[in-house]
Formats: C-alpha cells, structure tokens, sequence
C-alpha cells in the first residue's frame, strides 16, 4: 500500500520558517506529480504547489509565490516545501499528494495524513 508521510508542520511566528516534507515508499516516485495541498478550517482544500516528475516544472496558488519552494529529491522518494515569510492565513493542514495523471492541477491520487502548520504570535 502506497504511503506518504508528512513531516516538519509545527507552530511558527509570523515572518518565519519551515520546511516540510514527504516521504513516498511503494510508489514509483519518480513517475509521480507531486504537490502539496492545504486545507484550513472551513475552507476547501486547495492546491498550494505542484512539481512535475523530473522537477523541470513547479507550479505555485498566487497566494505563496515568492514565499514557498517546492522541491524533490528522487532517488529519496521525497518532495519538500519551503516556506518563508510565513503570514497568519497560511495556517492549515497541509497535505502531501502523489498523482501519475501528469502536470495537472486537479487533486487525486495518494494523499498523506496531514501535517499541521500554525502561524501565531
């Protein structure tokens, strides 16, 4: 069973840093989009990055370009997500999400458990 676990969410000031990342083990990694969505309390979830299968294409909400980076290392099966300048509304779950449907912003596929991101004060 495909697994992808989620790890790095915490609670950080505002202006500050984390990095999160993703673990992917029994999936063929490097055929899979992979992108990280984020759902925050009553809100839908939404994409928030998106990396092709070789990492030539990245893809970015409006909301977090220029802040967050989405990257990924294939021979470790993991794809990360740095973000800086973080700001209150960026607080959510955020969700890892594996789809070998191509470069295409609509979720599917596998989806991690979740990990959360609190930025307070």
């Amino acid at each position: 069973q495909v697994q992808l676990v989620e790890s790095g969410g915490g609670l950080v000031q505002p202006g500050g840093s984390l990095r999160l990342s993703c673990a992917a083990s029994r999936i063929i990694f490097s055929i899979y989009t992979m992108g990280w969505y984020r759902q925050a309390p009553g809100k839908q979830r939404e994409l928030v990055a998106q990396i092709s299968t070789s990492g030539g294409r990245t893809r970015y909400a409006d909301s977090v370009k220029g802040r967050f980076t989405i990257s990924r290392d294939n021979a470790a099966n993991t794809v990360y997500l740095q973000m800086s300048s973080l700001k209150p509304e960026d607080t959510a779950v955020y969700y890892c999400n594996a789809d070998d449907r191509g470069f295409r912003p609509v979720p599917g596929g596998y989806w991690g458990q979740g990990t959360q991101v609190t930025v307070s004060s």
